[in-house]
């Protein structure tokens, strides 16, 4: 099983990030919502491993 990390930063005003690797599909975005709460997003950005997962399975989908 692929270990996974979850780092959340606070800067002094009081905003915060996630960063979340080893998470697949999606995965991802659910624990992201969790740690979210009822907290709105400003800014979100996909990391490169998301693309090439879906990209992944897709051709996966296109094969059989």
């Amino acid at each position: 099983m692929q270990e996974k990390l979850i780092t959340v930063e606070i800067d002094e005003n009081g905003n915060s990030s996630i960063d979340l690797e080893g998470f697949q599909g999606q995965g991802c975005g659910d624990v992201a919502k969790d740690f979210r709460g009822g907290d709105s997003v400003t800014q979100s950005s996909k990391k490169r491993e998301f693309y090439a997962q879906a990209a992944a399975v897709k051709l996966s989908q296109q094969q059989t």
